[in-house]
């Protein structure tokens, strides 16, 4: 199958359904067939039709690593297993010595991985709050060779400027990376404003169905993309043929998604901002959030995650067991309405004591807002709020 792409002049949402998805050569099917195959027949020795072993390389894969590198303005996208396996091939352009910044407060995933696997390589780690651009160049080494970040940050929404620290990675040569989850890039592009690396974990707002698990990693730069392809080839965490099918199915809609993510996460938030039971809300489109200009600057819009305050575990409980049209559980970016513990869900891995540091409390809940009816999502969180 041919992998074609159109003109970067056309639309995020058509870019979003064609590129990479052009109709299938062979049968005119508008959707990229599913390539359920491990092995492709070749003409000669070092004779093939572009596939080899389906470890290396497989269309239905190919397809949506042009489609993702499209839609974040990068050149070369690699697909994993899942999130966490694109961070790892993330650091394994990494050696013995070497040393990461790090945001302080980031999915507690990457910080489990950044903790307790990664350093047994010989790898060192700084962990810092990226919110302030100086504390990234307060924390370099002659040995930094990767910067990475989360902006907005899992679960508490802190955003980093993400040209600041960018141009403090390229002064001094080091590449940045950028986790861009929590945003898609229908709303924000980091490699617009000079990151190096964009990551993404597919199972969320790219798939958006709640179907499959995924991740990716799209760059700018020849050589890490060779280093991921190696990557790919050598450790073999690639993303299935299936789960690359149903991220191409969930990226079609992407646009029309995220605007009502976007639309019912701003009422939901002003909503909570009013309501007596909630104290503190966490979300960058309200004027209270700290770097909401910021917000403004690198974002096209402000999404639908949210964090927020009830005031203990026992209240938080009590609003989990509560939601009727709201799901609780793990995960975010579906078109259903998710609601979680950080504290014993995303970040049960961080010790307490940094937990209480970085303000993950016991009453903290976080929410992803689907795209049922608004009307819904805010009865639904008044009634559960009223049994506090």
């Amino acid at each position: 199958m041919e992998v074609t792409m159109t003109t970067p002049s056309l639309g995020f949402a058509t870019r979003a359904i064609h590129d990479g998805q052009g109709p299938d050569p062979r049968t005119g099917a508008v959707n990229v067939p599913l390539y359920l195959t491990s092995t492709y027949e070749l003409q000669g020795i070092e004779q093939h039709r572009g596939w080899e072993y389906s470890r290396v390389s497989n269309p239905t894969r190919d397809a949506v690593e042009v489609n993702l590198a499209s839609l974040e303005g990068g050149t070369s996208g690699h697909a994993f297993g899942s999130g966490m396996a694109a961070i790892a091939a993330l650091v394994t352009m990494l050696k013995v010595g070497d040393h990461v910044i790090c945001g302080h407060n980031v999915y507690g995933g990457t910080t489990r991985l950044f903790t307790q696997v990664i350093p047994h390589h010989g790898i060192e780690f700084s962990f810092v709050d990226t919110s302030n651009p100086d504390n990234v160049r307060s924390a370099l080494r002659p040995a930094t060779k990767l910067v990475h970040i989360e902006t907005p940050t899992n679960p508490l929404m802190m955003l980093t400027d993400i040209r600041a620290v960018a141009d403090i990675c390229h002064e001094h040569g080091i590449p940045m990376s950028v986790d861009n989850t929590f945003m898609s890039p229908y709303f924000q592009r980091p490699i617009e404003f000079g990151a190096d690396v964009v990551m993404h974990s597919t199972t969320k707002f790219l798939n958006g169905h709640s179907d499959g698990l995924g991740g990716i990693l799209v760059t700018t730069r020849a050589d890490l993309a060779e280093q991921f392809r190696f990557v790919q080839k050598c450790t073999g965490g690639i993303l299935s043929p299936f789960e690359s099918w149903l991220i191409l199915r969930g990226v079609k809609t992407l646009a029309v998604r995220m605007r009502q993510h976007d639309a019912n996460g701003r009422a939901v938030a002003g909503f909570l901002s009013k309501h007596p039971k909630v104290s503190r809300v966490l979300y960058p489109g309200l004027a209270s959030h700290p770097q909401h200009e910021l917000a403004k600057r690198q974002m096209s819009g402000f999404g639908s995650m949210i964090a927020f305050e009830v005031g203990s575990r026992a209240n938080a409980d009590k609003l989990l067991r509560s939601v009727r049209v709201i799901t609780n559980g793990e995960s975010l970016g579906g078109v259903e309405s998710l609601i979680s513990h950080s504290a014993t869900t995303t970040h049960a891995s961080v010790p307490p004591e940094e937990r209480r540091r970085l303000g993950i409390t016991e009453g903290l809940v976080r929410i992803s807002v689907g795209i049922e009816d608004e009307a819904d999502i805010l009865a639904d969180l008044d009634q559960a709020l009223a049994k506090l």
